[in-house]
C-alpha cells in the first residue's frame, strides 16, 4: 500500500500541481480547499500525512492543525505557506506540526519531509507496538485477592511521580513491580535505570552513581556517565537499597535532596529529575533499630509503601503462572509445546515455594528443557515437588533431606512443626506460643507465612 496524502490549500493550481507531481512520484493523493473539508476527509479517509496551507478562508490552517491533533495526534502535519515568518513557524511547532515549508515550493524539499514524516511515525507506531509487547511480557499474572490488591495500589500510584518503596521476599518479583510501575508512569518514554545495590563495592559508589570525568580515577581513559545522569526525566530503580552500606545510603540521600550532584574530577553542578524506586527484602525498621540503615533515608523513601505477596500466599496464581511460564520457555528454548498434568498442578499448588515466583519460572524452565514429551506428568517432577502433596498431609522426612540447602530444610521443618502444632491445640495462638516458648506476635507472623 501507498502512503496516501491530504493536500488542504485553497488555490486550486497548488492543488492540481501538487497532487500531480505526488501522484507521479507513488502516493495516493487527495485534496480539500479548506480546512471544514479537510475535517471531513481526515474522518473518513485516515490519510497518513497532510500538507497544510497556513492562510486561507474561514477555517485557517493553524486552527485546523489544532483540530487534526485533537482527533489524531499521531497524524503529522507539514504546514505550507506562502507569508511564512519565524513566530507563525515557532507557534505552528509547538501545536505539533511536523515541518514548516514555504511557498513557491520545491518538490525536492516536499518529498525529503514528507518522507521525514511518514518514518518519524513508521517509528512512533513501531515503539507504541515494542511497548506493547514489553508490557504483555513482564505482565503481573495472577486473579488472586493479593495480586489485585497489588495491580490497584500500581494503578493509583504509577500516574504520580511518588517516590515508592516495594517490600517483599526473595523472587516475589518485586523489579517486575518497579518495571510496571515505569511504564504505567508519564515518565515510561524515559530510561529506567536499575541500580544493584548489593553489587556495587563501596569505594567505587560515587563513580557509578555520579560518574566521572576522563581521569579522575586509576584507569579512567574515557569520561563515564553515572547512573543518576542517565535516569534523568525518568526513574531511577534502586534494588535492594537494605544492601547498601551506610556511606552510600548518605551519599544517596543528599543527591536525592538536592537533586544535583557532581561528576567524580568534574567541576560543574549537574541538575536531575529522577522519580525513586526502592525495593528491599529486609526489615528496613529493624535495620534502623540495630543502626544499619538510615532512618532520614527510610522516611524519604517510604512515600508509597507496596508489598509484593509471597507466592505461598497467592497459590490460586499457580496454574495460570505455569501457563506463562510454560509459554514463556518453549519460546526461549525453541522447545515443542509442552502441556501439565492437573495432578502435576495439584502438587504443585501444595509446595510451599520458599523461591517463590523465581522459584516456579525455574522450574518450568528446567522441566521444558528436560521432558521430552508433550504432557509434562506427577513422576516428572523433582523430588521436593513431586512429595508436595504428601507433605500437606503429614511431615515427609525423606522429602526434607532430599533439599540440599540448609537453610530451605530448617524453613520447611520450621513450618511443618508449626502446622502441627497449631493443629494439636486447635488454632490456638496463645496456648501454642506459650508451649513453644516462643511470643504470641513472633507465633502470628510464622502463621501468616503457612500454605493454606
Amino acid at each position: 500500500m501507498f502512503p496516501t496524502i491530504l493536500i488542504v490549500d485553497d488555490e486550486p493550481s497548488i492543488l492540481q500541481s501538487l497532487s500531480g507531481l505526488l501522484l507521479d512520484e507513488g502516493f495516493d493523493v487527495l485534496t480539500a480547499p479548506n480546512g471544514y473539508e479537510a475535517l471531513k476527509i481526515i474522518d473518513t479517509e485516515s490519510p497518513d500525512l497532510i500538507l497544510l496551507d497556513i492562510w486561507m478562508p474561514g477555517l485557517d490552517g493553524i486552527e485546523t492543525l489544532k483540530e487534526i491533533k485533537k482527533i489524531n495526534s499521531a497524524l503529522q502535519v507539514v504546514m505550507i505557506t506562502g507569508h511564512g515568518n519565524i513566530e507563525t513557524a515557532v507557534n505552528a511547532t509547538k501545536l505539533g506540526a511536523f515541518d514548516f515549508i514555504e511557498k513557491p515550493l520545491s518538490i525536492d524539499r516536499v518529498i525529503v519531509s514528507m518522507n521525514n514524516a511518514l518514518n518519524f511515525r513508521r517509528l512512533q507506531e513501531e515503539n507504541k507496538y515494542l511497548r506493547k509487547k514489553n508490557l504483555e511480557k513482564h505482565t503481573i499474572n495472577g486473579n488472586s485477592s493479593a495480586i489485585n490488591h497489588l495491580k490497584q495500589q500500581i494503578a493509583i500510584a504509577a500516574p504520580t511521580d511518588a517516590w515508592i518503596l516495594i517490600t517483599g521476599e526473595h523472587g516475589t518479583g518485586k523489579e517486575l513491580v518497579a518495571r510496571t510501575l515505569h511504564q504505567f508512569s508519564s515518565r515510561a518514554e524515559e530510561p529506567l535505570i536499575t541500580v544493584n545495590c548489593a553489587a556495587i563495592p563501596d569505594e567505587l559508589i560515587e563513580s557509578e552513581l555520579f560518574g566521572h570525568e576522563k581521569g579522575a580515577l586509576k584507569g579512567a581513559s574515557v569520561k563515564h556517565i553515572g547512573q543518576f545522569e542517565m535516569a534523568n526525566r525518568g526513574t531511577i530503580f534502586f534494588d535492594e537499597i537494605g544492601d547498601m552500606s551506610l556511606r552510600g545510603q548518605t551519599i544517596i540521600l543528599r543527591t536525592l535532596e538536592e537533586q544535583k550532584f557532581q561528576r567524580l574530577g568534574g567541576s560543574r553542578i549537574l541538575q536531575v529529575n529522577v522519580r525513586v524506586i526502592a525495593s528491599t527484602n529486609k526489615d528496613l525498621e529493624k535495620l534502623i533499630d540495630e543502626g544499619k540503615f538510615r532512618e532520614d533515608l527510610y522516611y524519604r523513601l517510604n512515600v508509597i509503601p507496596i508489598e509484593v505477596p509471597a507466592l505461598r500466599n497467592r497459590i490460586e496464581d499457580i496454574p495460570k503462572l505455569i501457563e506463562a511460564f510454560l509459554k514463556e520457555s518453549t519460546v526461549q528454548y525453541r522447545c515443542a509445546t509442552k502441556k501439565i498434568s492437573q495432578e502435576a498442578i495439584d502438587a504443585l499448588s501444595k509446595y510451599t515455594w520458599p523461591g517463590n515466583v523465581r522459584e516456579l519460572k525455574n522450574l518450568m524452565e528446567r522441566l521444558v528443557i528436560m521432558v521430552k514429551k508433550e504432557c509434562i506428568e506427577l513422576c516428572d517432577l523433582p523430588v521436593p515437588y513431586h512429595h508436595a502433596q504428601d507433605m500437606a498431609h503429614g511431615f515427609n522426612y525423606d522429602w526434607v533431606f532430599s533439599i540440599n540447602n540448609l537453610n530451605d530444610a530448617k524453613d520447611e521443618f520450621e513450618r511443618a512443626f508449626i502446622k502441627k502444632k497449631m493443629n494439636e491445640n486447635n488454632q490456638d495462638i496463645q496456648v501454642t506460643s506459650k508451649k513453644l516458648g516462643i511470643s504470641k506476635d513472633i507465633l502470628m507472623k510464622k502463621v501468616k507465612k503457612l500454605p493454606k
